[in-house]
């Protein structure tokens, strides 16, 4: 296994710089063993992406992250707080900190894109404070994404790529202190994941978030992460920046970027 190399910035030994912390993490499906001892730290302003084949336990390790399975075992904290330790209503008030653009966008068919923006604000209403007028935030989140004049559209009227947008305009509209994205260039023509991707990186920029990137898109790694995780067998099994592990010699490891 590729031992963990300190590559982001200068931060990486700075223990108030870390966002997540996973450790030990166990979890198995009756026989099926999908995590076993994975371990992650994601710093603060990082965009940190996690690689690996489907059925690799991506899905398992970000739904154990936010509270949705419990690990059989293992250590879970986000923003200092330990997952396991907490009630509903307090994993729910955390949970408000953390956008999450799905991998299928998500969007709900009957609501305009207006509404799909002020659903999450109905259901967090103590974060915002008292907002009689929610107009202003969803159109400054639609501008960050470009989409202003779409407000009033229906998700079937949208391109995959508008989607997907709209679906990033929906995660910031609680200013989220970390963003999980799950495969957010997956079904994306060429151009349009290019979008997406310098789109990711200018709200890094504006909104200061720190990001966690699960993909299969070897080019959306390459542009976008500042440190790889590549999850083998259950583990953290490779880390470092794209240009160390694209040179590695290990065999799990080349088999990640060969085209």
């Amino acid at each position: 296994m590729i031992q963990e190399k300190d590559s982001f910035k200068n931060t990486m030994a700075d223990e108030s710089e870390v966002i997540i912390h996973i450790k030990d993490l166990y979890k198995s499906f009756g026989k099926n063993h999908v995590l076993n001892g994975f371990n992650m730290k994601l710093y603060k302003g990082e965009n940190l992406v996690v690689m690996g084949k489907s059925g690799s336990g991506k899905s398992v390790m970000i739904k154990c992250l936010v509270g949705l399975i419990q690990p059989d075992s293992g250590y879970i904290s986000v923003m200092g707080n330990e997952i396991k330790m907490m009630d509903r209503p307090t994993l729910d008030i955390l949970r408000s900190e953390i956008g999450f653009l799905f991998q299928g966008s998500a969007l709900y068919d009957s609501m305009t894109v207006r509404e799909n923006l002020e659903f999450p604000m109905r259901r967090h209403k103590k974060k915002l404070g008292n907002i009689s007028d929610t107009t202003p935030l969803v159109l400054e989140a639609l501008e960050s994404v470009g989409l202003v004049d779409a407000i009033d559209l229906m998700p079937e009227e949208l391109s995959g790529g508008m989607k997907r947008r709209v679906a990033l305009a929906r995660t910031l509209i609680l200013r989220p202190k970390i963003i999980l994205y799950d495969e957010p260039t997956s079904g994306l023509d060429p151009i349009t994941a290019k979008e997406i991707i310098e789109l990711m990186r200018s709200i890094q920029k504006k909104y200061g978030t720190s990001s966690l990137i699960i993909t299969h898109d070897v080019d959306c790694a390459r542009v976008i992460s500042e440190r790889m995780i590549l999850l083998v067998d259950g583990i953290n099994y490779a880390q470092g920046t794209y240009d160390e592990l694209v040179k590695s010699n290990d065999p799990k490891v080349e088999a990640f970027f060969k085209k």
